[in-house]
């Protein structure tokens, strides 16, 4: 039995119809040559084989009585493998396009709390021969990093499987109400010591993401800058998702990084922020306020492996009010590297776990509350959408000797918050994932599209800029 940590918890009782709150990723496999097996199959087997590796696979939640505090994991002993691995066939002519449709389609449904809070659908009927792949896991059990380590498990660096030797079988836990209320007191007494004897160091810390460290990381305009303009993305939204991604070669990138004296990071937030300026100039307009990202910062320690959310949330300015791409992308490499250094200080610092009781009653009810669309729309715009950029594996990845071509992730939108692009480099490029609310983005495709041609101006050698952003002549366009 364990102890579901804070942020873990917030994530469970946050969730409502119109926002679940899982994470997931979608890949292409590429079959080996001469296949004639059944892949469904296959990962079913090799699933069997590969839950013991991670608790994420074996664990199902246990509510407390009268949920007064946050539940516990327990080890589910019974694992339905024919709920937990789906087989769904595309209809003709089985296009990426429909893929990600598909894969926006499965992210709007729930998962069953009373399993183990993951799901894996292997897709067939794609008209290039490839396998579709899509897995979703509750962001209670992990984060983006922990999404890594989860890979690690799952998938081979070879095409030949490793052998994973049988563990031996856990046994199911059925807690009585008196342990279960024991073990939550036992939870939060340790949780407000530690709170206590690192407030002053935390205090100290949110007022550096919060107050003047965050003013200057969102471009020094002034506290209200933390306010981001009102957009057709920031709207109250539907339990319906949209999903379009995008690979980009990992080696385009870094060489605009080289040429900017920018990091690989600073040039995914000036794709984003281009990207928008597109999307929204076909939508209303690109508005003359920039527009605010909500990016997750880890707080996770070197060598830290535990399946849990680690991480904080701070604002970035994406200076969409610039025009000229270069320009934008310098002013967002100064806001950017702001942002890091907070997380530099964050990080060891932040608790990640707190005090349960009562939470429960009070999150269920604010996710109440906010899901009123008359509440959602008046709330004003702390951010417009949220970006977050996680290190993948670089190495090619197998299941089942196939191997993985694709590496697109999907993540969570809320009310007034109807856009999260999250980017994952693997083998060689760069995955951007358009997780999108039907209600605020009736197309994803339309802002795949959009970054690429954004990336297309950054590109175009058409004029050079001096170190202290004076434009110092125009160049033909190549």
């Amino acid at each position: 039995m364990k102890s579901l940590s804070g942020i873990d918890g917030a994530f469970l009782h946050l969730e409502t119809p119109q926002t679940p709150m899982h994470v997931a990723s979608l890949h292409l496999f590429d079959l080996p040559p001469g296949y004639r097996g059944d892949f469904h199959a296959d990962i079913q087997h090799l699933m069997r084989s590969r839950v013991q590796l991670a608790p994420v696979f074996t664990r199902k939640l246990t509510p407390m009585p009268l949920q007064f505090a946050n539940p516990v994991w327990v080890e589910d002993d019974a694992i339905d493998f024919d709920y937990h691995v789906q087989r769904i066939t595309l209809p003709s002519p089985g296009t990426t396009a429909q893929l990600q449709h598909l894969a926006g389609r499965l992210h709007a449904e729930l998962l069953d709390r009373n399993r183990p809070l993951w799901r894996l659908a292997v897709i067939d009927g794609l008209q290039s021969g490839q396998m579709g792949y899509y897995i979703q896991v509750h962001h209670a059990v992990l984060d983006g990093q922990a999404g890594v380590l989860l890979a690690q498990a799952l998938f081979d660096i070879t095409a030949e499987p490793r052998h994973v030797a049988a563990g031996k079988p856990l046994p199911a836990e059925h807690p009585g109400r008196a342990e279960l209320a024991a073990a939550a007191l036992k939870h939060d007494a340790g949780q407000y010591i530690k709170l206590l004897r690192h407030l002053p160091e935390v205090l100290k810390t949110l007022g550096g993401l919060f107050g003047a460290g965050a003013a200057k990381a969102r471009g020094g305009l002034g506290q209200n800058f933390s306010f981001g303009p009102k957009t057709p993305l920031n709207v109250p939204i539907t339990g319906e998702r949209g999903y379009a991604a995008v690979s980009i070669p990992l080696a385009s990138l870094k060489q605009l990084a080289q040429g900017h004296d920018a990091t690989l990071n600073d040039v995914v937030l000036a794709l984003c922020s281009g990207a928008l300026r597109r999307y929204l100039a076909r939508h209303g307009g690109s508005p003359n306020k920039p527009l605010i990202a909500a990016m997750p910062i880890s707080l996770r320690q070197a060598g830290n492996v535990e399946y849990t959310t680690q991480a904080t949330m701070s604002l970035v300015n994406l200076n969409t009010q610039i025009a000229d791409p270069v320009l934008r992308m310098h002013a967002i490499r100064d806001a950017a590297g702001a942002v890091k250094a907070l997380a530099r200080q964050a990080q060891g610092v932040l608790p990640t776990d707190f005090p349960s009781i009562g939470t429960p009653w009070l999150l269920q009810a604010l996710a109440a509350l906010y899901g009123r669309p008359a509440i959602a729309d008046a709330m004003p715009t702390f951010a417009n959408l949220a970006i977050s950029n996680v290190p993948g594996p670089q190495l090619p990845l197998y299941a089942a000797g196939a191997r993985m071509a694709t590496y697109w992730p999907l993540s969570i939108v809320e009310h007034g918050l109807g856009l999260n692009i999250t980017v994952m480099s693997y083998a060689g490029a760069m995955g951007f994932g358009f997780t999108t609310a039907t209600a605020a983005v009736p197309d994803p495709q339309q802002l795949s599209a959009a970054l690429l041609e954004a990336l297309h101006e950054m590109q175009a050698p058409r004029r050079r800029v001096l170190r202290k952003n004076v434009v110092a002549e125009a160049l033909p366009a190549a």
